[in-house]
């Protein structure tokens, strides 16, 4: 399968917003589960927002009300909205496939990763 290409990520002052990109084959839009996680150096890979092979999406706790996560299933990418950040939301953040019917808390069933894009909110 073609690589996760993931983009839109930076540095970024409290409150702002970042809008990250990840650029998929057709075939994982179809067919899988697509996420967005992040991690931090030192700890466990979290998840932040998955939306299903049908479209529903769940959210970390972390993420509920802030940010949101879509798909265009024509032009093969999913993205995640993230508003109001803080600095807590600092981390690596990877997009990733998983099976059809995952939610946030699958991560260890996500079998296929991009390289991740920074996101660094800072006052």
């Amino acid at each position: 399968r073609s690589p996760l290409v993931e983009s839109g990520g930076g540095s970024v002052q409290i409150g702002g917003s970042l809008r990250l990109s990840c650029v998929a084959s057709g075939e994982f839009l179809s067919s899988y589960s697509m996420g967005w996680f992040r991690q931090v150096t030192g700890k466990e890979r979290e998840g932040v927002a998955v939306v299903d092979g049908d479209g529903h999406a769940t959210y970390g706790d972390s993420a509920k009300g802030r940010f949101s996560i879509s798909r265009d299933t024509d032009k093969n990418v999913v993205f995640l909205q993230m508003n109001n950040l803080k600095p807590e939301d600092t981390a690596m953040y990877y997009c990733a496939a998983g099976p059809f019917y995952s939610t946030y808390e699958d991560v260890r069933n996500f079998d296929d990763w991009g390289q991740g894009t920074q996101v660094t909110v800072s006052s």
